[in-house]
């Protein structure tokens, strides 16, 4: 018992030592910093609702600079109660017009500023993703869902217990997170969006932890500490037996899958460091040396599989660095004045979206890795998001 306490604790040590340097008392505001060179664009909706998500949307967008004119003049009209129409032109050369369906008119504005994205840009878009995170907004740590800008939000679950990690399946359907509801204890809840069916997931002794879906959705990669010390394991996501990938002293955390399934990296002490292995278990590799002595919470870029993105600390601040595998150069893309924390990468493979800490405050923000253009969502507290789509 003494020995799963500490290792219990140590997890929780572990979970929170991001939370350190945010004892310095910062304002964040609303944040709204660009940096590098942008494309200037001119947006428009016919109706204040389109106008208003429009300028949103490309404002949070690293890639472009909205104005009164510029290179795109890029404009939304409603097409219907779920159809949204937009036209990119050139000057007076009509580049898009098309229209968007989506689940409802704000939905499909996202879709269609996706593709307007992809005729301006060549970028993939991200505007049409969806959102789970956690917030205090009633006092508790809850799960929430929602569009990318707080739109259409959803309170998942009520349970008034410490909920930590949300995250999707990749059909976009279930949620898999750690929850101390029932038990007292952290165990790991499936939960099937359109039924509202939880269902425990994994409950063994010692805390489990970190679960993420496999690119197909078929596995389960999660930390348990049932074995003694945290290890690294994987379950189906149908169920079944639990296999240990990993066997050492070290305390694990925060595994994560390549896009292709076929190795995992996760952070691990000392340190810790930034590991990776064979999905099927092997030896692990570490990536991280001279850049920082604290690199934790990696998540593997499925829009260039080149990146991972991972928090680090550097003069008693937390901030988000990026991993290039194919140059070999680690480089830090968040600078802002208080903690950044927790980053999870959005469809395109150069924006993120990551956790603001500051004194008595919590919110999620989108990073444009390229320009280091960084846009602060607004609205609510919020952190710990994951992302699934568009």
């Amino acid at each position: 018992m003494q020995k799963f306490l500490q290792l219990f604790f140590a997890l929780l040590i572990c979970a929170l030592a991001n939370t350190v340097s945010a004892q310095k008392s910062v304002d964040m505001g609303i944040l709204d910093v660009a940096g590098g060179s942008a494309v200037a664009i001119r947006v428009s909706g016919s109706t204040a609702e389109l106008n208003s998500l429009a300028n949103t949307a490309f404002t949070a967008h690293g890639y472009y600079r909205v104005a009164t004119s510029g290179v795109f003049d890029i404009r939304f009209a409603s097409a219907g109660a779920t159809q949204v129409n937009v036209q990119v032109l050139k000057g007076t050369a009509v580049l898009l017009n098309q229209t968007a369906t989506g689940s409802s008119l704000r939905n499909a504005f996202f879709r269609a500023a996706d593709a307007a994205v992809k005729a301006t840009s060549g970028l993939n878009g991200f505007f049409a993703s969806k959102l789970a995170f956690v917030s205090n907004r009633t006092g508790k740590d809850e799960i929430y869902v929602s569009d990318l800008f707080f739109g259409e939000m959803k309170q998942i679950t009520n349970d008034r217990a410490f909920a930590m990690t949300p995250r999707w399946s990749p059909d976009g359907t279930r949620l898999i997170y750690t929850s101390f509801f029932q038990s007292g204890f952290p165990d790991i809840y499936l939960l099937n969006l359109a039924s509202m069916r939880r269902d425990v997931f994994v409950r063994v002794q010692g805390t489990n932890s970190g679960a993420r879906f496999s690119p197909n959705g078929q596995k389960v990669v999660m930390v348990l500490s049932g074995y003694g010390t945290p290890e690294i394991s994987m379950k189906s996501a149908s169920g079944g037996p639990i296999s240990r990938l990993t066997n050492s002293e070290a305390v694990k955390s925060s595994p994560c899958f390549s896009p292709d399934g076929g190795q995992i990296v996760y952070a691990s002490e000392p340190g810790p460091h930034i590991y990776v292995m064979p999905a099927g278990g092997g030896p692990s590799r570490r990536l991280t040396g001279g850049f920082s002595s604290y690199c934790a919470e990696p998540d593997w870029s499925r829009g260039d599989p080149n990146k991972i993105a991972f928090t680090f600390r550097k003069d008693g601040q937390f901030q988000v660095a990026v991993l290039d595998q194919k140059t070999g150069k680690t480089e830090q893309v968040s600078k802002a004045p208080y903690d950044g924390v927790e980053p999870c990468w959005l469809a395109d493979g150069r924006h993120l979206i990551y956790t603001a800490r500051a004194a008595g405050s919590r919110s999620l923000a989108i990073l444009d890795t390229v320009t280091g253009h960084t846009y602060r969502l607004t609205g609510m507290p919020a952190e710990k998001a994951s992302v699934v789509g568009p």
